[in-house]
């Protein structure tokens, strides 16, 4: 028998979150003296950036399969 995993639907919008995940970041970093830490977290506001960029073309409208 196996086990019923547990869903939760999120209340905010993925693309909120990832934004709201780099804001954090960059928050985080600006309260930093320069050195690993920070660069570490402004790399990971990049990286929130980007794949809020990215899901925002893969979901528009625009984009069609390929033939």
């Amino acid at each position: 028998m196996t086990a019923k995993r547990n869903r939760t639907k999120n209340s905010v919008p993925f693309d909120e979150r990832l934004q709201r995940a780099a804001d954090e970041a960059r928050a985080a970093a600006e309260q930093l003296p320069q050195g690993e830490a920070r660069d570490a977290l402004l790399k990971k506001a990049r990286q929130a950036e980007t794949a809020a960029h990215l899901n925002e073309w893969l979901t528009s409208p625009g984009l069609q399969s390929p033939r």
